[in-house]
């Protein structure tokens, strides 16, 4: 529901109750359509997602609410949904587009790990009858990722999976050689990229790495992770 108020996504009211970012604790929030949303209320989400936990204070009182969940959001590339595309019906002009992306921040951006931009499908790849690669196949990957991560994270009682590493962990779980150093450092210069970001695509591609069973990351993994930015992209407005 775009029109969602700000007490019914963080929490809040007279006697305080949980929102939907804690009620998502431990699973999926999902926004569809997320430049449709408020500005004003998808703002209030970065620090739940930097603390994984959300405060509502009062005259009275304080309460915490636990809120570590996953964001997954969608959004049309512009307001027609015809980005880029000269044989579109409805061409949307630099000010609409400019307008309906700015809805979304920079610093929320930074705080989402991937950004996959999506492609329209071409007709002959909706009607090919060449087999995709089958679920069951990709849980049993994510399965052993998942559980090298369990073991990486034993012994420590906050961290159990790469998304959650901190800084200290990040320095010491993702060790770059120099030429992945190199890279890294030459896609922050060119996209501008900040040091949220930075660290973002270390922690993606730590989980890369881990789903190929490699020990560690190398250029591939850190070229792989740089691509699941493509809204920090300049130019990306076309």
């Amino acid at each position: 529901q775009h029109q969602i108020w700000y007490d019914a996504l963080v929490g809040g009211g007279a006697y305080p109750q949980p929102g939907e970012i804690s009620l998502s604790h431990n699973g999926v929030l999902f926004l569809d359509e997320l430049p449709e949303f408020k500005r004003t209320v998808l703002e209030v989400m970065r620090q739940p997602l930097e603390d994984r936990e959300v405060t509502i204070s009062r005259a009275k009182f304080t309460v915490t609410y636990p809120s570590s969940f996953m964001l997954v959001a969608s959004m049309n590339p512009s307001p027609g949904g015809y980005f880029n595309d000269p044989d579109a019906p409805v061409q949307s002009s630099p000010a609409e587009m400019q307008r309906y992306l700015s809805k979304v921040s920079g610093p929320l951006l930074d705080r989402i790990d991937i950004h996959i931009e999506v492609t329209p499908v071409p007709f002959e790849k909706l009607t090919e009858e060449r087999q995709a690669e089958k679920s069951t196949e990709i849980r049993k990957r994510v399965t052993a990722a998942r559980d090298v991560q369990t073991a990486r994270f034993r012994e420590s009682e906050k961290t159990h999976y790469n998304a959650q590493m901190s800084v200290k962990d990040i320095r010491k779980y993702c060790v770059l050689d120099e030429g992945s150093k190199e890279l890294l450092k030459n896609a922050m210069e060119r996209l501008n990229l900040s040091a949220r970001a930075y660290d973002r695509i270390l922690k993606v591609s730590r989980t890369i790495a881990d789903l190929e069973g490699a020990v560690e990351i190398t250029g591939t993994h850190i070229a792989e992770a740089i691509q699941y930015r493509s809204l920090d992209r300049d130019g990306w407005l076309g």
